[in-house]
């Protein structure tokens, strides 16, 4: 009598629609598995979709994804974060252009990583679809809805949620457009008295003007070790006062961390020139705090966004 082995696969494929697919892949898949589920998707796919389908890749460039499907877009960005608005824009252009150029194409979203990447996509593309929403759009947002909320919402960073919500509210035009310059002041963060177990912590921030990111991160005490304290993402047209304020739910790792006080928050003070602000000059580092400005320093340059495609050493042979 013959048994039926049941194939074990390491990603997880979901028509999220008829039309819209992801296929995920845990973030910490052996390389020789990831290359050989990646066939193995490539070819379900070919089977049942021929040559119509599109690759959106929002993960690292891959050579192996372009050499099994050469219709391939690369939209990827780190894991964990808020990719740019344009980006978001420029993904959702993509979908729309190739599914209504054939009512047999298909949109494929390839992640490997974390959960929330697809997820913000996802969400993008509900906000968009409703500007050309065509008859059956309802159906099709109930069921992007329904992905959401099941699959990937647990999924998401505060910063990721904030970067869907700035879309939809643009998009809508119930988030109006600053297009002035802003200055950054101050950043004014807690202290942390139980970050690193005896007291105290050592922190030091670091800020990307293109990304709007803001990294705030504990060194170790006598390694050359890091803990992130807290991420955040924000967009800069959507501010129209003086401050920004971010409680421990808005933060990114911050949120979940038992270490970080629930009712502190991260203060940001803007103003539209680079004059210090008057009535704020009492506003300074304590006495005791010392800055260090060795940017050389390893720790202090980990995470660089513009390498994100180079950490990704994949193989360039046909095997």
């Amino acid at each position: 009598m013959s048994r039926v082995m049941e194939r074990h696969y390491d990603f997880d494929l979901t028509y999220i629609t008829e039309r819209i697919i992801s296929v995920f892949f845990p973030p910490k898949l052996e390389e020789q598995r990831y290359r050989l589920n990646l066939k193995e998707v490539a070819a379900m796919l070919k089977s049942k979709h021929q040559d119509k389908f599109l690759l959106l890749n929002l993960s690292e460039r891959r050579h192996d994804i372009s050499r099994l499907n050469p219709k391939v877009h690369d939209f990827g960005w780190p894991d964990l974060h808020a990719p740019p608005l344009d980006k978001i824009c420029a993904i959702c252009k993509a979908m729309e252009t190739w599914l209504t150029a054939d009512p047999q194409h298909v949109v494929v979203l390839h992640c490997k990583g974390n959960k929330g990447k697809t997820g913000v996509i996802i969400a993008a593309y509900m906000h968009y679809s409703k500007i050309s929403a065509g008859a059956d759009q309802a159906l099709s947002t109930l069921a992007m809805r329904k992905f959401c909320e099941d699959k990937v919402s647990s999924s998401l960073q505060p910063s990721q949620n904030r970067y869907i919500y700035y879309f939809g509210g643009l998009l809508s035009g119930a988030i109006k457009m600053n297009s002035s310059p802003l200055f950054l002041h101050q950043v004014l963060i807690p202290s942390l008295p139980n970050f690193q177990g005896e007291g105290g912590y050592f922190p030091f921030l670091k800020i990307y003007q293109s990304m709007q990111l803001v990294k705030c991160y504990h060194r170790r005490a006598h390694t050359p070790d890091r803990d992130t304290v807290f991420r955040l993402q924000f967009h800069t047209c959507t501010i129209h006062g003086s401050q920004l304020w971010f409680g421990k739910g808005e933060l990114d790792e911050a949120c979940t961390d038992e270490r970080f006080p629930s009712d502190a928050t991260v203060e940001f003070v803007f103003s539209s020139g680079p004059e210090k602000i008057k009535g704020r000059e009492y506003q300074k580092n304590d006495p005791a705090v010392t800055v260090d400005y060795n940017t050389g320093d390893p720790v202090v340059r980990w995470d660089s966004y513009e390498n994100f495609n180079d950490r990704y050493q994949d193989s360039l042979e046909g095997n």
